[in-house]
């Protein structure tokens, strides 16, 4: 197939995308990233636990990264690393800077696979001196594959997936976990791991509990903890403070490529082939949203590809704006978030559904025009994790009816 894409970001979707094209045929394939290695943040997580579904074998971070890379390699896709895609020309070229200069690329198809970034305390708005020793998952996964110092005793705010794996990172660099605290009532992990990590590490978890400000000059001495129930205060010490999950899509090419966003997910508006309200642009991975774990990601990488290379086969008109799909408190985003009823299922054919609230097998109605599409029960929902929704309701989708929401049942117009 004499067609070219270029994927933006080498990660596990994009790699994984990269790798599924050329298997199906397309002939040039270039894979840009703007770091000086292939792979994502899988490389700088040393710890096991990746490329279950993907992969059917279970793998540490650095060895997940190594093998798409390798796999990507092997089947004839390119890849050129330290390699900034700065914006978009007038004709929607990409423009690009990398070691060799300043350049301009067109493809007959682009992925945007850039993936997600934790927030850091900056825009989570905690108040307090700006010492050093304050850090995300990321960054703190990069100082302990440099063997860089950690300091000697940290808090983890958050208690989700990532949380507990910035307690393995610093556990393994040797660095003292003063705790984890949340503002939830319960940790968002699976119950093994959080179990895990108790009897492993001896962590305390302190739930229903802020961070309300950070003290140490040059570097951290103490924070302060607020009690969310009785208010009661008390000051933790500890040299490190690692802020982990509340995450955000890295859209900012999305954003100057015009592309229409979901205000939920804060990713680009896509159907269920994930194609984005531009023609030719494709999207995949956790740029989507923020955060499914790392083969979920690859898996969404391959969709992307299968939905390029029909679009090429087939060499379709790309279809009209699609109906956006919302959703009511406490239902927070899904994924994809946008259906045209002639697209087929998404991946896996099920939408991700992710919630504010811990809920235990609420009842739900998908809705367009006052009409029910499904309803039904998850079993259950936990802030940070995604639930499971079908797909078969997209015959339904009346085409030119309005957008669809998803509510709790018991909630009515």
């Amino acid at each position: 197939m004499k067609k070219s894409v270029v994927v933006i970001g080498a990660g596990p979707a994009g790699l994984a995308c990269a790798l599924e094209l050329r298997r199906r045929g397309v002939a040039d394939v270039l894979v840009l990233d703007r770091e000086q290695r292939a792979g994502g943040t899988p490389r700088h997580c040393a710890h096991q636990g990746f490329g279950i579904r993907d992969l059917r074998r279970l793998l540490s971070g650095p060895a997940y990264a190594q093998r798409y890379v390798d796999l990507a390699r092997a089947a004839g896709a390119r890849m050129l690393v330290e390699a900034m895609v700065t914006g978009w020309s007038e004709d929607g070229e990409l423009q690009v800077t990398s070691r060799s200069g300043r350049d301009t690329l067109s493809a007959d198809a682009i992925v945007l696979a850039t993936g997600c970034r934790e927030r850091p305390r900056s825009a989570r708005l905690v108040p307090g001196s700006r010492p050093e020793g304050v850090l995300t998952t990321g960054l703190l996964q990069q100082l302990a594959e440099r063997d860089l110092p950690l300091g000697t005793r940290a808090l983890i705010v958050g208690a989700e997936h990532v949380s507990f794996s910035a307690l393995l990172t610093l556990a393994h660099a040797g660095v003292k976990v003063a705790g984890m605290v949340t503002d939830l009532p319960r940790h968002q992990s699976l119950a093994v791991v959080r179990a895990g990590a108790a009897l492993r590490y001896r962590t305390p978890l302190w739930t229903g509990t802020a961070l309300s400000e950070i003290r140490g000059l040059p570097r951290v001495q103490e924070v302060e903890l607020v009690d969310l129930d009785t208010g009661a205060a008390r000051t933790i010490a500890c040299d490190t403070v690692v802020f982990t999950g509340d995450w955000i899509p890295d859209h900012e090419l999305a954003v100057t490529a015009g592309l229409e966003l979901d205000p939920e997910t804060r990713g680009p508006r896509v159907d269920t082939r994930l194609r984005t309200t531009r023609p030719s642009i494709f999207a995949a991975g956790n740029l989507l949203q923020g955060a499914e774990p790392a083969d979920i990601a690859a898996l969404s990488g391959r969709h992307a590809a299968a939905s390029v290379h029909d679009w090429f086969a087939r060499e379709d008109e790309w279809p009209n704006r699609p109906i956006a799909i919302s959703c009511r408190p406490p239902l927070q985003w899904i994924s994809p978030n946008a259906v045209n009823p002639s697209s087929g299922p998404p991946l896996r054919g099920r939408f991700a559904l992710r919630a504010t609230a811990f809920l235990r097998r609420p009842e739900l109605e998908i809705r367009q025009d006052g009409r029910v599409l499904w309803s039904g029960r998850v079993a259950k929902t936990v802030p940070g994790r995604s639930a499971s929704l079908p797909s078969h309701w997209i015959t339904l989708v009346n085409a030119k009816g309005g957008p669809i929401e998803v509510q709790l049942a018991a909630q009515r117009h």
